[in-house]
């Protein structure tokens, strides 16, 4: 008799609408190089909106080519929203090495970008991630190009 010993795991996932902003690749010395981005997430009462700030690595294969095509146009100023999939998040704990704050001690929300449902370019809808196949919200057709048109 075989036993299959599976890895096991629980997720924590965070969906939300924010705005991308400091995109970039990031290039370790050891490990392959990533993209990373923060993204400003809205909360609350929308005539009175609050945000959450999020660093994160972008981990999703599909997720990585549409922040790596916002680049540009992150850069150029455009707000850019999106409707995003965050795992794994966690708190970073760090002390500010200058300005104001130099010195204090400042937490910063971490965390995997998993998934981006659409982008909006300054109102503009440019992404929309095809139908879903199933309820987790996983591409019909994954090996495609959804999204040829983003950024």
């Amino acid at each position: 008799m075989t036993t299959q010993n599976a890895t096991q795991f629980f997720d924590l996932h965070t969906s939300g609408i924010g705005y991308i902003n400091r995109v970039r690749l990031v290039e370790p010395k050891k490990g392959e190089p990533f993209w990373a981005c923060s993204i400003a997430a809205l909360r609350g009462d929308t005539n009175n909106v609050e945000y959450t700030y999020f660093d994160v690595r972008v981990s999703g294969t599909e997720a990585a080519r549409l922040i790596a095509r916002c680049q540009q146009a992150v850069d150029a100023g455009s707000k850019m929203l999106i409707s995003f999939k965050i795992g794994d998040i966690y708190p970073d704990v760090f002390t500010y090495s200058s300005g104001d704050r130099k010195g204090e001690t400042g937490v910063s929300l971490k965390g995997r970008l998993l998934l981006i449902r659409w982008i909006k370019k300054d109102g503009e809808m440019i992404y929309q991630m095809p139908k879903a196949d199933d309820a987790n919200g996983a591409p019909a057709d994954a090996a495609g190009s959804p999204g040829a048109n983003a950024a």
